[in-house]
Order: structure tokens, then C-alpha cells, then sequence
């Protein structure tokens, strides 16, 4: 049963920030950031990425864009970080989110910094891997619902957006207007149950010593 034993040592060496459970639906209001080809530089930059854990990445999420000169106190008011009528677990940005270098830390920084998933007509494919193996759910909308999300929230900064994972729907909740996305089958049943791969493993307990046993 060796392979068993390796993989829970390489569990409790994992530490991945887990989708929760409870967040099957995320029902929140959303942070707007209306601009097109955001980049993994913006969203981290490189001098930030010398740790190697997941941890503390978020105070420093679109660093460049929040602050003036790299001066925490001097925060640019008109940047939604730093604008105090945006809150929530969804950040919706424009049309091509996440490109740029490869680097999985800009979905440990949005991650860390608090937000569950990322709206957007349009993700970079290694941006969108990152950000599933890292429990952050990419939802890719049409441009035309796009729209309507940051029109809902310029009207009401408040305005609840639901999104429900199991059914595959993105609504916005005063309207109930929505729209469906896509998503890795594979990726779903891991963010649905709270499992990493090692844990997507793991809950296979049975089957693999099954087939370990055919093998003797």
C-alpha cells in the first residue's frame, strides 16, 4: 500500500487554501475592474514573488495600481481596491484576464487576498489552470453579460451576483438575468468536494488498493 502512505505524506506538506464547501453558490456583491488584458505582472508584481508559500500575496494584489510610487500611503482613491463602496468575493475585470507570464502566484494574491472567483469574457488557459488548482473559480462569460455585470454594479455597488457551481450559472440576482459557463469536469468535481489532486487521490482509496490487490 505504498502509494497510499506517499501520498499522505505529500498531504500534510500540501497547504493549498481549499474551495469551501459552503461556497458550492457564492451569492456576493463584486469589485469591478473594467479593463482589458490584465496581466500576471499587474495582478503580482515580479518582486513580490520570492516566497513560497501561498500566504501574504494579497496585500500586495495589483500593487502598482493601488498605490502611488509603491507608497502604501499614498493608495490611488480611484482604484476599486482602494474605493471603500466595493466589496466582495468576485472580482470581475475585462476581456482577456490573466495574461501575460505563467506565474501561479497571481492566483495565490487574489486568492489570499479574499476573493472565490474571477469574472471575465475571456482568461489566458495557464491563468485559468492556476486558478482552479488554487480553489479560485475562473467563470468566462460572453462580452454582452460582461457588460451587464459592470452595469448591475455601477448602478448598485451592493448588487448581489450569484454563482452557482454545481449548475454551472452566473445570475445577477436583482434582474435574474444569467448566463451558463464552462468548466473542466474533473476541476468541478475537485472545487465541489474541497479536494486537491492529492485529495481527489486519496478519496480513491478503495479502488486503488483494489487494483493493487489484482496485481499480486
Amino acid at each position: 500500500m505504498g502509494i497510499i502512505v506517499n501520498l499522505e505524506d505529500d498531504k500534510k506538506k500540501a497547504g493549498a487554501a481549499k474551495f469551501q464547501s459552503e461556497r458550492k453558490i457564492i451569492q456576493s456583491a463584486a469589485v469591478p475592474i473594467e479593463l482589458e488584458n490584465i496581466d500576471t505582472d499587474q495582478i503580482i508584481p515580479a518582486r513580490f514573488l520570492k516566497a513560497t508559500t501561498r500566504d501574504g500575496f494579497g496585500k500586495n494584489l495589483f500593487r502598482d495600481w493601488r498605490y502611488e510610487n509603491d507608497d502604501e500611503n499614498q493608495p490611488v482613491k480611484d482604484f476599486a481596491l482602494n474605493n471603500k463602496i466595493y466589496s466582495g468575493k468576485i472580482l470581475v475585470a475585462g476581456k482577456n484576464f490573466g495574461c501575460g507570464s505563467s506565474r501561479e502566484h497571481a492566483a495565490w494574491a487574489i486568492k489570499d487576498y479574499g476573493f472565490d472567483a474571477v469574472v471575465s469574457s475571456f482568461f489566458a488557459d495557464i491563468f485559468k489552470n492556476n486558478a482552479l488548482n488554487n480553489f479560485l473559480l475562473p467563470v468566462q462569460v460572453s462580452e454582452d453579460f460582461l457588460q451587464k455585470l459592470f452595469d448591475a454594479i455601477h448602478k448598485d455597488t451592493n448588487a448581489a451576483i450569484e454563482i452557482n457551481l454545481e449548475e454551472q450559472y452566473i445570475k445577477i440576482v436583482a434582474t435574474g438575468e444569467q448566463e451558463s459557463f464552462d468548466i473542466n469536469q474533473y476541476k468541478k468535481t475537485c472545487l465541489l468536494n474541497g479536494f486537491d489532486d492529492i485529495d481527489y487521490l486519496l478519496n480513491m482509496r478503495e479502488e486503488i488498493e483494489t487494483f493493487e490487490k489484482q496485481k499480486v
